[in-house]
């Protein structure tokens, strides 16, 4: 998308400030390519030094991205509220969207039963000096990561998994630090890595996640911070392997200088055991988040580690917003005791495997290779991902474009089946088949 609103200014600050107006006006859609240095600094009567200042404040508070050749870009979330824009946009008229990432809100357990039954049963008022961590939260949490291998002698809780992610960045590294991050890996977490002012190092994913020779390249680059995603990562539906698991155990063991971060958001929802890397580095944080298995209204997501680690983010919580509300805690609580939320959980892991795989199987029978081993993402490699996207819309599906998720990685595109009927699978893969056949000079498709 090229650029059609005027920027302005004689300096570094006042060009940032008015890319930032148009960003927050909508004026600079995400994506939006801006103006080359040299011509921009023409245009402006400027130093082109002046405006790579300006460009290079921007990309350090994570609104715009220069890829190479390609320029400099808005960012696809950039951290600025648009007044224009709603905060995820609509998807394309007449289109099935197939583009959110987010579970099927048909499977998801109701909550008004159990807010019911807590309202009857409701206690004293929470005061300043009474909010935090419920211990009966904290004890059933504790328990139930031990049984999956994670040690959770220390917890707290957070608003979320990303929350908890960018309080232990926060906590931990300073500007400029290095952290290794999954690539392809969660758009929303390379985007808070940029706002933080970090530095991305791509770690190739495969399967099994993240591989051990990234991971090594990684450390090797000083990195200070590994962030990995246990199950369903997003966007390649990778789960992290007993093999791998025990090679990487092996890797990170003893490294005092290294934040080892994992992130389990699929939890309950996941149909393959969990295989930790908990506690294979002095400094570590283990994520649960509620909100792909309850709902995404849910923002609370358990955090264990060691004791500093938790100490810290525990202390964050503090001087901020306190404590998740304990309502919340409540509701939670009620969900994870009830029998019947954890037979439509099941149900709901079950359904996505399934739609998961029925999906994998139809684009392999028009020969196509495609990653999902778990989670509700499959991930196609594209030869082209704007063509792909474009001739899917076309063809009345909406998909997200790899670009988003990648660093390093080859195109792609991400396909959520979350929403995707069994009786639309194969109509999608003859699609997708079609959206990437090449065509001849001819007009005819090879």
């Amino acid at each position: 998308m090229a650029v059609r609103y005027q920027i302005t200014g004689g300096t570094a600050a006042e060009i940032s400030a008015s890319v930032e107006s148009g960003i927050r006006d909508g004026a600079l859609p995400p994506e939006t390519s801006l103006p080359p240095v040299r011509a921009l600094a023409a245009a402006l009567a400027v130093s082109p030094a002046t405006v790579a200042r300006a460009y290079q404040e921007l990309r350090q508070r994570g609104l715009v991205a220069t890829a190479g050749r390609h320029g400099t870009r808005v960012r696809p979330r950039p951290p600025v509220a648009s007044r224009r824009a709603a905060l995820h946009p609509p998807p394309v008229p007449g289109t099935r969207d197939l583009s959110r990432g987010q579970p099927d809100l048909r499977l998801l357990p109701p909550l008004g039963p159990h807010l019911a039954r807590l309202a009857e049963r409701i206690g004293p008022a929470v005061g300043y000096a009474t909010g935090g961590v419920l211990p009966e939260l904290a004890d059933v949490a504790g328990s139930r990561l031990t049984a999956d291998g994670v040690p959770a002698g220390e917890i707290t809780v957070t608003a979320g998994a990303l929350d908890a992610i960018e309080r232990l960045l926060a906590a931990h590294l300073r500007p400029g630090d290095p952290v290794a991050v999954e690539d392809p890996g969660w758009a929303n977490l390379l985007d808070l890595v940029a706002v933080l002012g970090l530095r991305p190092v791509a770690v190739p994913v495969d399967d099994d996640g993240p591989t051990v020779s990234g991971v090594r390249d990684a450390l090797a680059l000083g990195a200070r911070a590994l962030i990995v995603t246990s199950r369903a990562q997003n966007p390649t539906g990778a789960a992290v392997s007993a093999g791998r698991a025990a090679a990487l155990r092996e890797l990170l063991a003893g490294r005092p200088d290294l934040l080892l971060i994992e992130d389990d958001h699929a939890a309950e929802l996941s149909q393959l055991p969990l295989h930790p890397l908990a506690g294979a580095t002095p400094r570590w944080a283990f994520v649960r988040s509620v909100s792909k298995p309850y709902g995404p209204d849910l923002r609370l997501a358990v955090l264990a580690g060691d004791e500093a680690t938790v100490a810290r983010v525990a202390g964050r919580m503090r001087i901020g917003p306190g404590w998740v509300s304990t309502l919340l805690q409540r509701l939670v609580l009620a969900l994870w005791a009830d029998p019947a939320t954890t037979a439509l959980v099941a149900r709901a892991g079950e359904s996505y495997q399934r739609r998961r795989a029925a999906l994998l199987a139809a684009l392999a029978g028009h020969g196509l290779t495609a990653h999902g081993r778990s989670g509700i993402n499959v991930w196609l490699p594209v030869p082209d991902e704007t063509g792909a996207v474009t001739a899917l819309r076309d063809a009345g599906w909406s998909v997200a474009p790899g670009a988003h998720f990648r660093i390093g990685a080859p195109p792609a595109v991400r396909l959520t089946v979350s929403s995707l009927d069994d009786g639309e699978i194969g109509e999608l893969a003859d699609a997708v088949a079609r959206a990437l056949r090449p065509t001849r000079t001819d007009g005819f498709t090879a």
